[in-house]
This record gives C-alpha cells, sequence and structure tokens, in this order.
C-alpha cells in the first residue's frame, strides 16, 4: 500500500479529492481519519507528531538546579497517541511512503517525525516527498508527479531551533522564576528570541518615558482668490519657538491685508506599485486592516488550506519565472470586483511584476491561487483574500502618476506655502486602495495674481513623544534583526501577551517586563541583545545548507548559555532584591478606599486569591478574585470605584483574556445575584 502523510487532516482531504478525482473514500486508521483510492492511503497528523521534553525528574522546578538542564538529556514525548498507533498500522502495511507535510522547516521535521516512527518498523519502505506551495489541483498534481528526497538537513535545522529554544526557556526561566520566588502561573519566562524583543519594548518606552514636549507655535492663513477660491496657506517656518515673534509676524500679515502668488512650482511624480508580499509584508498589510499578526496568519492559514492562496510563510519578494503569471490574472477577469483591472492587465504586451530585494526557492510570494466570493467565505477571509488579491493585481500594474504643486503667497514681507497634490492616474492604486492618499486641490494661481487675507491665526502645540511599536512594526525589526523566523515571530510576540509582560497595540510593556529587563541588562546583559540569537539563527541556516551538523550547533548554544549562568550565578542576589523589588509594583492594583493602603494581588493559605490590603491586620478590606487565570493588572481606572484599576484574565488555551474589569464592581453583581453584597464582603474579610 502507498501512503501519502500529510500535515493537517484538512490537507489530507484536499490532496485526497484531488488525486483521486474525488473517488477516494473515507476510512480511519486507529482512529484517525484517512482517504483511500487505488492501493494509496492520504492520512493527515495534527501538526508535530513530538514535543521535545527533560526526563520527569526534572520536573520538580525547587528542587532541580537550573544550571543543570543545560546538559540534560532531552527526550521526544509522543503528543498524542492516537498519531503514534496510526503510524505503527502504517509502517506494517506500507511498501511506499510519501510525506506530503508543509515545505518548510516545521513541516520537514514533522514529516521526519513520522518517518522516525515508521522505519523503526518497517526500515527498507521507500520514502519520497511531495513539494507544494498551493493546495490546487495543479500543484498537487505536479508536485505528486514530481516527487523528490526528504530534506533531512531541513528537518535537522528545526529540530535545533527546538532544542536549543528548549534548554535555554527552561533553564534561564527557572532561573529568573526561582529568584523571584514567581511559580505557578506566575512564573517569568525568558527566552533567547522572546527576551531581546522585549528589550526592543522596554527601551522603546523608556524613550518615551523621558522625553520632554517642547512648546511650540504655527501660523495658518486663509486666502482668498480673484475668482473667490479659498485655501489655506501656512507659513514658510513650519515651527516657532518662540511665541513673541510669531506674534508680531501675525501683526505684520494682519496689517498688510493683500499679498500676490510669489511663485507656482508643479511637478510630476511617480508612484511604484507596491513588491510581492512575503510574511512580514502580508502582516503589516494586514494589520492596517485591523488583525494582530497572529489572527491573520490564522486565517491565512484557513485561505491556503482550502485553495485559495499560496503558502502563507515565505520569505519571498520575487515571483519565481515558473509562475504563470498571465494564468493567475485570467482568473479574475469575470470577476465581479477585480474584472475590470484583470481585463486591463491581460491587456499588457508583457507582464513586468514589481520584485523585492528577497529571492528565495522554498515559496514564492503569497498569491491568489484560486476565485473566491465574499458569499462564500466568512468576512474576515474575505478581506484577507481581497489583500491578497489586490496586492496580486497591484504588483502587475501601471505606477500611479501624480501631479504635486508648491505655492509660495507673499503677505506684509512674509511668505506663505500652500502644497497640493493631484492623482493623474491612479495606474495601480484603482486596484490596491490601502496606501491611496488624499488629494489636496489647490486653485489655478498664476505669478503676480493678487490674492486677498481673510483671517490668520496662531497655533499652538507640543512636540509628541516617540510612538510606541505596533506588532506588525515590531516583526518588521524583529526580522530586520535576525530574531526568530517568518513562522515563528508572530508566536512570540503572542507569548508577550500570554505572560503579561506587554499590553495594548501599540505595544506597551508592563512594569514586570521593566523589571525583568532592567535585571537581565545589569546582570545578563546578552540576553536582551540581538547578536547572540542571529548568531544561532545564522548557524540554523548552515545546518540547513548541510555545513554544520544539528549537534554542533547545540553544543555552541550550550557553551553560550554557560556563560550566561555564570555571570547571573555571581549576581543572584542583585538579581532577586532587582526583581523582587520591581515586581511588587506589577502586582499593586489600586488604593484601599478605608485606609489609603496599597491595595495588592493575595492569597489565602488554602490557595484562594484575593484583593487584599498592605495594611492588614489592622485593616481587612478584601475583595475574592476568580480562582484560575493569570492577573493581568491594566492602566484604566474603575469609573465608579476611581481607586481601582481593571483587570483582565488569561487562562490557558483561551485565545485573548477576559475582561475581567473592576473587581469591586463585579463583586457588587456577584452579591445582587446570591444575597447581601456587603454581608459577603464581610464574611471575605
Amino acid at each position: 500500500m502507498h501512503y501519502i502523510i500529510t500535515e493537517k487532516g484538512t490537507t489530507a482531504k484536499r490532496i485526497a479529492a484531488i488525486l483521486s478525482a474525488g473517488k477516494a473514500k473515507k476510512s480511519k486508521i486507529e482512529g484517525i481519519e484517512a482517504y483511500e483510492f487505488d492501493e494509496t492511503v492520504i492520512a493527515g497528523l495534527s501538526g508535530h507528531v513530538f514535543r521535545l521534553d527533560f526526563p520527569t525528574r526534572y520536573s520538580n522546578w525547587s528542587k532541580i538546579n537550573p544550571y543543570t538542564l543545560i546538559d540534560a538529556k532531552i527526550i521526544p514525548v509522543a503528543i498524542k497517541k492516537s498519531i503514534v498507533n496510526a503510524l505503527v498500522h502504517i509502517a506494517r502495511n506500507a511498501r511506499s511512503i510519501t510525506i506530503a507535510t508543509d515545505y518548510d522547516r516545521e513541516g520537514e521535521l514533522i514529516g521526519v517525525e513520522a518517518l522516525r516512527i515508521i522505519k523503526k518498523i518497517n526500515p527498507d519502505v521507500q520514502v519520497d516527498r511531495m513539494r507544494y506551495s498551493a493546495i490546487t489541483e495543479q500543484a498537487i498534481k505536479e508536485s505528486f508527479a514530481n516527487r523528490s528526497a526528504v530534506d533531512y538537513n531541513l528537518a535537522a535545522s528545526a529540530e535545533a531551533r527546538g532544542i536549543i529554544d528548549l534548554i535555554w526557556g527552561a533553564a534561564l526561566t527557572r532561573f529568573i522564576s526561582l529568584s523571584a520566588n514567581r511559580l505557578g502561573e506566575d512564573f517569568l519566562s525568558v527566552g533567547r528570541v522572546q527576551s531581546p524583543t522585549l528589550a526592543l519594548l522596554v527601551a522603546k518606552e523608556k524613550e518615551i518615558g523621558k522625553f520632554v514636549p517642547r512648546t511650540y507655535w504655527e501660523l495658518h492663513a486663509m486666502v482668498r482668490t480673484e475668482t473667490g477660491e479659498r485655501f489655506e496657506v501656512t507659513h514658510e517656518t513650519q515651527k516657532f519657538w518662540e511665541r513673541a515673534e510669531v506674534e508680531i509676524i501675525k501683526a505684520r500679515i494682519e496689517a498688510a491685508k493683500d499679498g500676490s502668488v510669489r511663485a507656482v512650482e508643479t511637478r510630476s511624480r511617480e508612484e511604484k506599485p507596491p513588491v510581492p508580499f512575503d510574511t512580514t509584508g502580508f502582516i503589516r498589510a494586514a494589520s492596517a486592516l485591523g488583525y494582530a499578526p497572529k489572527r491573520a496568519m490564522n486565517i491565512a492559514e484557513s485561505l491556503y488550506l482550502h485553495g485559495l492562496i499560496s503558502y502563507h510563510r515565505t520569505d519571498n519578494t520575487t515571483y519565481p519565472d515558473t509562475l504563470d503569471l498571465k494564468a493567475l490574472v485570467t482568473m479574475f477577469i469575470e470577476h465581479e470586483e477585480f474584472g475590470a483591472h484583470a481585463r486591463m492587465i491581460t491587456r499588457k504586451k508583457q507582464l513586468k511584476p514589481t520584485a523585492g530585494k528577497k529571492r528565495t526557492t522554498d515559496h514564492p510570494p503569497i498569491h491568489p491561487v484560486s476565485g473566491a466570493s465574499r458569499e462564500k467565505i466568512s468576512t474576515a477571509e474575505w478581506k484577507i483574500y481581497e489583500l491578497v488579491v489586490r496586492r496580486f493585481l497591484a504588483t502587475l500594474s501601471d505606477p500611479a502618476h501624480w501631479e504635486d504643486t508648491e505655492v509660495q503667497i507673499e503677505l506684509g514681507g512674509e511668505t506663505l506655502v500652500a502644497k497640493g497634490r493631484a492623482l493623474k492616474d491612479p495606474g495601480f492604486l484603482a486596484v490596491y486602495p490601502y496606501q491611496k492618499k488624499e488629494e489636496w486641490i489647490l486653485p489655478q494661481l498664476k505669478t503676480g495674481e493678487n490674492v486677498t487675507l481673510e483671517h490668520v491665526e496662531v497655533v499652538e502645540k507640543e512636540t509628541k513623544p516617540p510612538n510606541r511599536i505596533s506588532q506588525a512594526s515590531l516583526i518588521k525589526k524583529m526580522e530586520d534583526l535576525g530574531l526568530g523566523t517568518k513562522s515563528t515571530r508572530h508566536e512570540i510576540i503572542g507569548k508577550l501577551y500570554e505572560r503579561g509582560y506587554v499590553q495594548d497595540n501599540p505595544v506597551k510593556p508592563t512594569e514586570k517586563a521593566f523589571a525583568l529587563i532592567d535585571s537581565l541588562e545589569k546582570y545578563a546583559a546578552m540576553l536582551t541583545k540581538p547578536e547572540m540569537t542571529k548568531t544561532l539563527e545564522l548557524e540554523m541556516d548552515e545546518i540547513r545548507d548541510g555545513k554544520r551538523m544539528k549537534k554542533d550547533v547545540v553544543h555552541d548554544s550550550r557553551d553560550m548559555l554557560r556563560l550566561v549562568f555564570t555571570e547571573m550565578t555571581q549576581n543572584r542576589e542583585e538579581i532577586v532584591k532587582s526583581l523582587k523589588e520591581a515586581i511588587r509594583v506589577d502586582t499593586i492594583l489600586g488604593r484601599c478606599p478605608q485606609c489609603g493602603s496599597d491595595l495588592f494581588l493575595a492569597s489565602s493559605p488554602r490557595g484562594k486569591r484575593f484583593v487584599g490590603c498592605l495594611n492588614y491586620p489592622t485593616c481587612t478590606f478584601s475583595l475574592p478574585l476568580p480562582k484560575s487565570g493569570r492577573v493581568i493588572v491594566t492602566p484604566d481606572a474603575c469609573a465608579t470605584h476611581p481607586f481601582l484599576f481593571k483587570l483582565r484574565i488569561m487562562k490557558r488555551g483561551m485565545k485573548r483574556p477576559w475582561d475581567f474589569g473592576c473587581p469591586y464592581c463585579n463583586f457588587l453583581q456577584w452579591g445582587e445575584k446570591n444575597g447581601n453584597a456587603e454581608a459577603k464582603l464581610q464574611e471575605a474579610r
């Protein structure tokens, strides 16, 4: 029997339908859904077959020295026994195996994990590999007809990353958490990618905190032409730092009342179409539509699995020569929303797509591979699909042409300026409106023409602090610094939110993040810098390219970690003091309404959590909290009880935090349903 193994059940179903022309019959292998036709069986896994872990003797954080984890044995642990049983069944019945998991590092490793089970039982089984970038009939049939060898080097590079991340994450997280006495759900996670990423955000927030606003003034005026058209002008000095100076100039302009056009300069400007989408570019564009990186990637994966777009994890910004661009455009010539622009593109003698600086051979840039309509998919899926289609068509379109105009007006010996822009030919903007700028049309003016002053005013403003970093911009910074991969960056950011290190978007680090990064920068600076992580990433690329062995790169990473531990161990007392003092702020929930002391997150000897008063036992004010979940203190005070901050609760498995709100409001609402709230409150105290 010939078995084809895919990464997911949905992929198995689609590939079976394509290769069998819809004749495949559904069956089960040890409870796993499979599809059978013509002596061929296609079965889908559920992602990774194994997870990496330490032996159980290392499980007790309090009894194991974190340093010993550096050289501890790492073992694979089956994630689902049913998957392992299915692979054992396949091994006993297979004459040949085709791996058809996603073609990237993780996909290759998933395939190799399955093969390890199969080959242990059936070492002589024939093995090959399907490589595809889209789940369409043409792509799958071509991939099946041109099967190649499994890339064990690619799988080894992914496995090396998993081993390194486990060792670094576990050893460092335990050291820091034990030092700060933060165990259970409140442990302090540290990682070789996570920590330098968090350090970027903390550095930006410190820059914002140090910013001192400075007052400046602008001078605006409204003038009227001889034909009665009105338009706004501003003084050529964009910012005045002295109020007296701008007031003198204002008086001079008001006294003049009339002025003239000193100069009119008009020039044409070409705006080039955007380059094809790689993963980072896609995430940034989706973010502008309101989709967080993780959400955008989940939607893209759904579209990919349904055969609507190409593989969404790619570093490529250049279409390969083998991609039939004209055929892809032709798919849309009858489309209700994209048809007009698609027909215009097909009339070109030659298609010349834009190209970015990155060219890889694994997957092409993200592009549509099948037609779809907004009625057939969800609203969110349509918005992301539409973004991908419009971006693809834009890369094959002409540049947009603008006409920029600058007018200089003389009033009372002062020069005032107006700038306009008019879109003369939309080009790619006709199909890609996401970056279209507003037109600003000025009247037709000639040099020497008279204008009349209608109004002049001084506008007071303040300089603004640097902007916080959005999730999408953070992913771009991570890419530039070599932190993480196209597949993991959005997941790293998700972990920062889950651990309570950051909140909101643009991203704002919490007090806990400041405490952690400040301690690491003082006593383990290597962990907060991108250089070490980038070095390891480059070494993992060398594994992929067959230039280095997995065991050697893992050994190098262990040596690096020993250096980090040496520094941290020497400074452990300082780290303990720094973390405990700073993190205490992170547990403050407000001010006690009875005595004015701090309210904090407390636990009873029986493990019940509550809002307690630091002035206990003199003050017994308290409020109950949910039994489980990590408490995140927001910066938003309750409108009804301004002495308390609102809370969010993050529970394991939750995609987003539960907005718990004000603990006092929640208690009162509970009291209304369960009797007298104040009586219950006294009981809780």
